[in-house]
């Protein structure tokens, strides 16, 4: 039950402010806006639901440390994006093809906050957490990797590869992100960063989606294990590569901090309590 009410209330949340979003769409402005409130709703919404399900306060989403997090993971996000499109450039794979927008990408990153938000704290959040608790770290991470990759499925241009690829690079990475770190801070951060990336500056298709191109206006060719094909860089070998490597780094980082938490046998089991 408590499952089913915190996903239910991100949902919900997740839900009206895509509406909203695609109600406005083409105005740079007030996609900027209504991102930044359904990412700011879904979090206190989150929160709400938390203390009112599990009797605690929810220190992943806590506000202490919080800015930094989130700086360093929107960073690692754009430099890890930034280094995959050069392998591919460097392959042949990606050009540029002209200037995009500046106020479309703009808008871009009010709805990937939205998207980020909401996707982290329903996969990492509460997906995540909750199997961890039965399952341990391993369980959580293989199951929610792959739920995660299955969504992307749902987008227009999406096939098998790019939902496995999706599953390892990033539904292993941000799982092994907010595994270290026992926030969702980071998760979100590189999730954003990551997706700012793709659309709002090399102006790529971000995991099949059709989303809009931001300052640059690039084109991606050439054999799709490479370059990704119709579904974007994140369908990239290099992509695949880039986010098991920094898994590998997330995953050192929570056992060298006593982070991994093991498969609970059936009369062991309790909940377990995240800290930053």
């Amino acid at each position: 039950m408590r499952l089913l009410k915190q996903l239910g209330t991100v949902f919900v949340i997740a839900l009206v402010g895509s509406q909203a979003l695609g109600a406005v769409e083409g105005s740079w402005l007030l996609t900027l806006l209504l991102g930044a409130l359904t990412a700011g709703l879904a979090l206190a919404g989150y929160a709400w639901v938390v203390r009112r399900t599990e009797r605690r306060a929810p220190t992943e989403v806590g506000g202490a440390g919080a800015g930094s997090a989130t700086g360093r993971g929107v960073l690692l996000g754009v430099l890890m994006f930034g280094l995959v499109i050069a392998c591919i450039a460097l392959t042949g794979g990606y050009q540029v093809d002209g200037w995009g927008s500046v106020t479309v990408a703009t808008g871009l990153i009010g709805f990937t906050a939205a998207a980020a938000v909401t996707e982290e704290l329903a996969f990492r959040g509460v997906l995540f957490r909750v199997v961890e608790e039965r399952a341990g770290t391993w369980g959580a991470l293989a199951l929610t990797a792959v739920l995660f990759g299955a969504m992307h499925l749902a987008n227009p241009d999406a096939t098998i590869w790019g939902a496995v690829a999706i599953a390892i690079e990033a539904g292993g990475m941000l799982g092994a992100a907010y595994a270290a770190t026992r926030t969702l801070w980071l998760p979100i951060g590189l999730h954003a960063g990551w997706n700012v990336a793709a659309a709002g500056i090399f102006g790529t298709e971000v995991s099949g989606s059709d989303a809009p191109q931001g300052l640059l206006e690039g084109v991606t060719s050439g054999p799709v294990l490479l370059s990704g094909g119709a579904f974007g860089p994140e369908g990239s070998l290099f992509a695949v590569l880039a986010g098991a490597a920094l898994t590998v780094v997330f995953l050192r980082l929570a056992h060298r901090r006593g982070r991994i938490v093991p498969a609970r046998r059936r009369a062991d089991r309790a909940p377990v309590t995240t800290s930053v």
